[in-house]
């Protein structure tokens, strides 16, 4: 008697790392074996891992004790399109399309669908396999929280708390020292981090990618306090904030955290306050702080409705779409809908307004 094949799906995560990857894993894997029978292959190191047929089958034993866990089990690279790789031609680096050499790998290991974990750079190289009928499954992971199509990206609330418990401890020691302090977190393109964090952490000054910054009008409320008697101010600065007139960077959302202290935007504002004040004005940046460690409570509950989810539109051959979560429901995207896309904090919104009412100046 011939045995039926098992279905088989393959997993990869993709971009920077976040709290939260391998507790994602672990749910996609606990739902395929337990629910569906399905064998999951792991792609190793992104899409790398698909060029290259790189890969580990996964078993329950493998994702036992991963919900708490920080990092990726699959390893995973943020600087890498397989659209688009340099390859050794006849002993010189050429750029090359090697996407035909993941179909061919998916093809040969009898993969029916892939869950893509990853960013908006993720997504949309994913996006772009779809047009090749690879069917794709997308998880929104993402420290900034810029992926349309969802509420938030997993690991976004635990870099949250990491964000926050900074500004809690750089309060002392601004208010002792009678400094300004600069907190720089992630947000290339967009300031959710540093708009909840300076909310949650009683920052006095936000600075976002969203909002161009005038320096005179950071320094105006750094003064105005001190008038008032509060001898220290504390800002929270998305890295990918600008000043007015200057046009914003686009490095991707998988670009974060590398900035150094040299070439940074707090250093930059820093110097200013300084040179203008001569307030002492101390800089720090989280920068992969935000990556490491356990995933928040939140982000625990998060990645497993995701990997649940992601698994069961695949059970439904409900392909090419994003498992994204709308006003706490459930709520698969078609990919078309997320690719090359950015959700940009709405600065007319509710948190801005509320950031305001609070007394929160934004250098506008």
């Amino acid at each position: 008697m011939i045995s039926k094949r098992r279905k088989r799906i393959g997993v990869l995560t993709g971009g920077g790392d976040c709290p939260g990857l391998n507790a994602v894993i672990r749910a996609i894997v606990k739902t395929a074996i337990n629910i569906y029978d399905y064998e999951v292959m792991g792609f190793l190191d992104g899409y790398m891992g698909l060029v290259y047929n790189r890969f580990t089958k996964l078993s329950l034993e493998d994702v036992s004790g991963l919900l708490d866990k920080g990092g990726t089990i699959l390893g995973t690279t943020d600087s890498f399109d397989p659209f688009n790789m340099m390859v050794d031609v006849n002993g010189e680096k050429q750029k090359k399309d090697m996407s035909r050499h993941i179909v061919d790998n998916l093809n040969m290991h009898n993969i029916e669908g892939l869950i893509v974990i990853g960013g908006i750079n993720t997504i949309s190289t994913a996006y772009k396999f779809t047009q090749l009928g690879i069917k794709i499954i997308a998880i929104p992971k993402n420290i900034d929280n810029d992926i349309p199509g969802t509420d938030s990206s997993f690991g976004f609330y635990s870099a949250l708390n990491t964000a926050t418990k900074a500004l809690d401890k750089l309060h002392s020691t601004a208010e002792s020292h009678h400094r300004v302090m600069i907190l720089e977190v992630m947000g290339r393109r967009a300031g959710w981090v540093a708009l909840q964090a300076g909310i949650a952490g009683g920052a006095d000054i936000i600075l976002i990618p969203e909002i161009p910054y005038d320096i005179n009008s950071v320094i105006r409320k750094i003064l105005d306090r001190k008038k008032s008697g509060k001898n220290f101010s504390i800002i929270c600065v998305s890295e990918g904030c600008r000043p007015k007139n200057d046009a914003i960077e686009d490095a991707g959302e998988e670009k974060g955290a590398l900035n150094t202290l040299s070439n940074s935007i707090s250093a930059k504002i820093a110097g200013e306050i300084e040179a203008i004040t001569d307030l002492e004005t101390r800089v720090t940046i989280l920068g992969y702080l935000q990556r490491g460690g356990d995933p928040s409570v939140y982000d625990r509950i998060l990645t497993t409705r995701l990997g649940v989810e992601a698994v069961n539109m695949a059970a439904q051959g409900n392909y090419n779409k994003m498992a994204g979560i709308t006003n706490n429901q459930l709520s698969p995207v078609d990919l078309s809908e997320v690719a090359y896309k950015c959700k940009n904090v709405p600065v007319e919104g509710e948190l801005v307004k509320i950031a305001r009412n609070m007394g929160v100046g934004f250098g506008d």
